[in-house]
């Protein structure tokens, strides 16, 4: 598949809210929450605002002219929020669009912005039961706590 790593565009922000839909893990089995759940508080603090903060960064995934992914980080008290000065990280595809390799370009791209910029770390939080716990691994990022259901994992990126 061609596809291509590019920053968004101020005008692409409105898509982080399907982005952060994508991002929910839905265990199989089980139904999808409705697409209102992303209205909630403390999922809005991926999204709201964004490109306010310094650490306001996100690149897109983008085939035929259509953006089929996307991964951003912020600075936030959110799930895997760790330290102030910490980015959080978010990604999600399409679901068709996944297994494809386009999530590790996405991260790769992220990762060295942050590191150009000069942060020493990103963070994020996933379920363990989430496919996406290979991706992070294999990125480098290690967990450095965990409930039942979710690890919160660490890139240290110096």
């Amino acid at each position: 598949m061609d596809y291509r790593i590019r920053p968004i565009k101020e005008t692409e922000y409105p898509l982080l809210n399907d982005f952060l839909y994508e991002a929910i893990f839905v265990p199989p089995g089980v139904a999808a929450p409705p697409r209102s759940i992303t209205e909630l508080p403390e999922l809005q603090v991926y999204v709201r605002d964004f490109g306010s903060g310094e650490a306001d960064v996100c690149f897109v995934a983008e085939t035929e002219k259509k953006v089929i992914g996307a991964v951003w980080t912020r600075i936030m008290d959110d799930y895997g929020h760790i330290e102030y000065d910490v980015p959080s990280l978010a990604i999600s595809l399409y679901s068709q669009y996944r297994e494809q390799g386009i999530g590790t370009a996405l991260m790769q791209a992220i990762l060295a912005e942050l590191q150009q910029r000069g942060y020493v770390k990103a963070s994020l939080s996933v379920q363990k039961a989430n496919s996406a716990v290979r991706l992070y691994r294999r990125m480098g990022f290690v967990a450095v706590s965990e409930t039942d259901e979710e690890y919160i994992m660490v890139k240290y990126l110096r």
